[in-house]
């Protein structure tokens, strides 16, 4: 092991042999080890560097373990300490990993046991470390890019929404990002850590979806084998994340709101009630009080989940963040594909601004990608870049009539499932073809539904 991958681990103890053991043993494993006679020594220690883990006798003169593992997790919780003690009890146990220890050894010490829970402890920090990396990675990722007046608005709306637990329901057209506002105001909201669960009701067969939402107990209808946890269960103490709520069944509508009024359900088949705690976000691309005229959605349901109304604006609105969208993606795609980031020429980017984006944001990643994956050169310069949104394939160009037929089918089906919003049922009556048929061609094909 180099030296610049070594593990430091710092041993402190008022007995020197248990130094000298201990500092050989672990150095023979490649550890990096400093040692401490003292409490006052430890802490002097901490403030120079901070180790990786710490081995720490209970029993010393002066400042005890208890008192400088306190300290210790004053100045770095994140360090794991391992304490160790001669003649220990329960409670004296007991009250160190409450106060942060990681674990506890007893002497005469098990050296294997010493390097096992060293090793353990090691691991624990690690992941600890590549969590919070991809917590951070992912907070990255869900920033809304945008300077403009609308954008800084809803900025602003997500900010005093996530600081509370009301419903929240988020309008906007397809393509604005309305999952990305969702996941913004649960990662902002005191609920961060525990679940966030999607449940796209346009998706859901009528006859699944309250298996999909409440769950069912094993054997209680044919296909149930096993017990399954439903979402809101799973987004218990988190957050449950509906979209395109309009689309929902009147059924489903109905268990839905008693379950926002009693805050329990029944799994499909059982018997016991189970109490859950979660915020509901809903969103949808309809405007739910038309909805409501024509009979399609509860005026009760409206009222409970419309406590905060979020407007997410389309592209059109907002042409002015348009430019730093283009930047995101282009950084964003060059690192999906290993490639140095490329630019827009002047011509390129006036188009872009020109467009009206009907399918907003989505409809200009998209765009992007395919500009980037099409030029040659690290500077898109395409004299009409939006006919690539309506690029006609030349199907003589491929050599099979599956190839060509495959293409088509895409095409057309991306093309319908886009003027429905996206809405799975609507599309499958227009095509005339049975909803689970239109299903597994999504899935043949390829086609991914936002």
């Amino acid at each position: 092991m180099s030296k610049k991958t070594k593990a430091t681990v710092l041993v402190v103890d008022d007995e020197e042999s248990i130094l000298e053991t201990l500092s050989s043993i672990l150095e023979d494993e490649g550890y990096e080890v400093s040692t401490a006679s003292s409490g006052e020594g430890a802490l002097t220690y901490f403030e120079k560097t901070s180790p990786d883990v710490v081995l720490l006798d209970v029993w010393m003169s002066g400042i005890d373990g208890i008192e400088t593992l306190k300290k210790i997790k004053e100045i770095s919780k994140e360090t794991p300490v391992i304490m160790i003690s001669g003649h220990s009890t329960i409670d004296t146990a007991v009250h160190a990993i409450k106060l942060g220890a990681y674990d506890f050894l007893e002497k005469p010490l098990s050296l294997e046991k010493v390097l096992i829970l060293t090793k353990r402890a090691l691991e624990k920090q690690r992941l600890e470390k590549e969590n919070i990396a991809l917590k951070s990675s992912i907070f990255q990722e869900l920033e809304i890019v945008g300077k403009s007046p609308k954008i800084i608005t809803l900025k602003e709306e997500i900010t005093k929404a996530a600081a509370s637990q009301s419903r929240v329901i988020i309008y906007g057209e397809s393509g604005t990002g309305k999952e990305l506002v969702a996941r913004k105001l649960h990662t902002a909201s005191d609920r961060r850590n525990n679940n966030f669960i999607e449940v796209n009701c346009a998706a859901i067969p009528n006859e699944l979806i309250e298996s999909e939402l409440f769950g069912h107990e094993k054997g209680s209808f044919t296909g149930a084998f096993e017990r399954k946890k439903g979402k809101f269960e799973l987004a218990d103490e988190g957050t449950l994340f509906l979209d395109e709520i309009g689309d929902m069944s009147q059924a489903a509508q109905a268990k839905v709101l008693r379950i926002i009024e009693t805050q329990e359900f029944l799994r499909v088949g059982g018997s016991k009630n189970i109490k859950v705690d979660v915020r509901i976000i809903a969103a949808t691309n309809k405007a739910l009080q038309d909805e409501i005229k024509k009979g399609n959605f509860r005026e009760d349901l409206y009222f409970r989940l419309n406590v905060i109304p979020i407007n997410v604006p389309p592209l059109r609105e907002r042409k002015d963040d348009i430019p730093l969208l283009v930047e995101c993606f282009l950084n964003n795609f060059a690192k999906q594909y290993g490639q140095k980031t490329k630019e827009v020429s002047k011509a390129t980017s006036q188009a872009l601004m020109e467009y009206d984006w009907p399918g907003n944001v989505r409809e200009l990643k998209n765009t992007i990608e395919r500009l980037v994956i099409m030029s040659q050169s690290n500077l898109i310069d395409v004299k009409e870049p939006l006919s690539v949104i309506e690029e006609k394939a030349d199907f003589f160009n491929y050599k099979t009539l599956k190839e060509a037929r495959k293409n088509f089918e895409s095409r057309f089906i991306l093309k319908k499932l886009e003027s429905n919003s996206w809405n799975v049922t609507k599309t499958a009556d227009e095509l005339d073809i049975e909803r689970s048929n239109l299903h597994r061609k999504i899935k043949s094909l390829g086609i991914e539904i936002p």
